[in-house]
């Protein structure tokens, strides 16, 4: 259910943003859902590199979602085999209170340039 009370928005994601999201992504239960996970998530180098990089290509479109001035997940458009797709990955801490369905609603009002998205989560 959705909490009107939370301060939720989207921003783009910047490189100190990602010492958050990579905590985010040791979570067990997050890795069994996701549809891409790292062979190893305890790797930090190898994420910071990955998602640095990722940061720094034009087909990527990524935000960080805040919610009262925490970071709680991130949101993004990526081009898969010639499909624009969607990836989200929240904090365990924040399932279930309608962030991630705010985020992806904002998410798609910003990124335009869709005609079609295939949707990847945790």
């Amino acid at each position: 259910m959705f909490n009107d009370k939370l301060n939720i928005h989207l921003r783009k994601t910047k490189v100190s943003d990602l010492e958050s999201l990579f905590q985010f992504q040791l979570d067990p239960d997050a890795n069994y859902l996701a549809a891409f996970t790292s062979k190893d998530p305890t790797n930090k180098s190898a994420y910071l590199e990955k998602y640095t990089k990722l940061l720094n290509d034009p087909t990527v479109n990524n935000f960080t979602i805040v919610v009262d001035g925490i970071i709680v997940g991130s949101v993004a458009k990526f081009v898969m085999e010639g499909n624009a797709e969607i990836t989200y990955w929240i904090d365990k801490k924040y399932w279930k209170k309608g962030i991630t369905s705010y985020a992806l609603k904002h998410f798609l009002a910003i990124e335009t340039t869709h005609s079609y998205f295939r949707t990847r989560c945790v």
